[in-house]
C-alpha cells in the first residue's frame, strides 16, 4: 500500500498569492518526503483561483528538492492538452 497527498495549489481570490503558495507547495512536498509518504501529486487547473496549470513544471521544481518520494500529476485536463501525449506520459510513469 502507498500513502500520499495531493494539492491543486488553491490560491483563492488573491492572484498575488501565487508566489507564496508555490513556496508552500514545495515545502509540503519536502515535508511529505520527510515524514515517509510514498507519493505527492499536483492537479492541473486552468482557473485563476488555482496555481498549477502546468503540473510538469511544478513537479520538476519538487523533484529538484526531493529524492525519494514518487511524484505524479493527479488531474489532467484533456481538453487543454494533447490526449495522446497525456496517455503516453501516464504509461511511462507507471
Amino acid at each position: 500500500m502507498e500513502l500520499g497527498i495531493y494539492t491543486f495549489g488553491e490560491i483563492g481570490d488573491d492572484p498575488e498569492a501565487g508566489g507564496a503558495r508555490l513556496a508552500e507547495v514545495l515545502e509540503q512536498a519536502e515535508a511529505a518526503e520527510r515524514v515517509g509518504l510514498d507519493v505527492f501529486g499536483v492537479g492541473e487547473h486552468h482557473r485563476p483561483e488555482f496555481l498549477v496549470s502546468a503540473p510538469a513544471v511544478v513537479l520538476s521544481a519538487i523533484a529538484a528538492r526531493t529524492s525519494r518520494i514518487r511524484l505524479t500529476s493527479t488531474v489532467s485536463v484533456i481538453s487543454s492538452d494533447d490526449p495522446v501525449r497525456v496517455f503516453q506520459s501516464s504509461r511511462r510513469s507507471t
